[in-house]
Formats: structure tokens, sequence, C-alpha cells
């Protein structure tokens, strides 16, 4: 069947002017044509329709759009809700730490004051290295075990020696330790 190239007319209604196709020329009314070729053109265009869902399921276009911008925002602030609760937790364990920071610094503070105070120079010296003031007297308590009693700090933290003798020098080990490289059976017992 050839194409008709007379220009198509629609009724589309009171009203409305009909369209011709870009090219032709509207000239004579539209000739008398077959019924099937006249209801072919005079119906509506319509677009093709997807299949119904179930009613269960029935969901328009639209609303699966809304639905996809709202996971899409939903999955936007939970990531950005995670970051947040982070940054919180962050922030407290870093003001626990100034916490315990301050209170270390005024700790300190507290013993750099006293220090600069000369009594208690004195008591600490008194106490810890037994000394005394031009004129006094000392004395000190010994158990029966023979080991002086009292606060006093022991400066020497190695098992004490007989008097007259003095813990073993760096130097004193170094000079040992080339021995017994020069002669490895006589060092072990040493």
């Amino acid at each position: 069947m050839a194409r008709d190239k007379r220009p198509r007319t629609s009724t589309a209604g009171p009203g409305r002017t009909s369209r011709t196709r870009a090219g032709s020329r509207a000239s004579t009314p539209k000739s008398v044509s077959t019924p099937s070729a006249q209801a072919v053109d005079d119906a509506p265009k319509t677009r093709r329709r997807l299949p119904a869902l179930p009613t269960r399921f029935a969901l328009t276009r639209r609303a699966l759009a809304v639905f996809s911008v709202l996971v899409i925002l939903t999955l936007s602030y939970a990531n950005s809700l995670r970051i947040y609760l982070e940054q919180q937790r962050d922030l407290g364990e870093a003001q626990q730490q100034i916490a315990q920071r301050t209170a270390q610094i005024s700790d300190l503070q507290d013993e750099l004051n006293r220090w600069n105070d000369p009594a208690f120079v004195k008591a600490q010296a008194r106490d810890r290295l037994g000394w005394l003031l031009p004129g006094e007297k000392g004395f000190k308590v010994i158990g029966p075990d023979g080991k002086p009693l009292g606060t006093g700090v022991v400066l020497d933290s190695q098992t004490e020696l007989p008097p007259g003798e003095h813990s073993e020098m760096w130097f004193d080990r170094l000079w040992g330790s080339v021995q017994t490289a020069d002669n490895p059976e006589r060092g072990v017992g040493r």
C-alpha cells in the first residue's frame, strides 16, 4: 500500500485547530477514505502502559522516585550521623585527657611550690640524706636485724656492700667483659 501524501488532519475536539505534517500543504479538504484508516487516524495517540502490578504492590513511577530519593537521603544522613558520633566520642576522650593532664600539672606545680619552700628542703635533706645543721647531734635507730629503722630513702638499690667497698663502676664492668671475652671459661664462674 502506498503512503498517502495528503496532509493529515485530526479532529482533536472543539476549539482545537487541526495540525498538518511539516512539509505538506494544506490544500483541499480530506477526501473520503476508508473507515478503518479514518479510525486509526482519528484515534488519540496513547502511551503504551506497563502491565499492572498486583494491587498489593502497586507503585507508580512517582512513588518509586520518591522512595529512591528517601533511601538516598537516609543513607547520606546515616553516614553523616556516624561521623558526628565518632567526633563526639573523640571529643569526649580529648576532654578527659585534658582533665587528667590538668590535674597532673596541678600536682606537679604543688610539688614545685613545696620545693621552693626552704623549710621543706631542709626537712627532705634531714630525712633523705641524714644531714644535720651545725651544732645538732644526729642518731639512727637500728633494728634487731642490724638495719636502720626509719623512712629514709635508699639511694643505692643494689645489695649493701661492706664498709669501705663501692659498687662496680661502668669502666670496671667494661674491663671485666673484655677479660671474659679473652678467657671464656674463667669468666663464667666470676
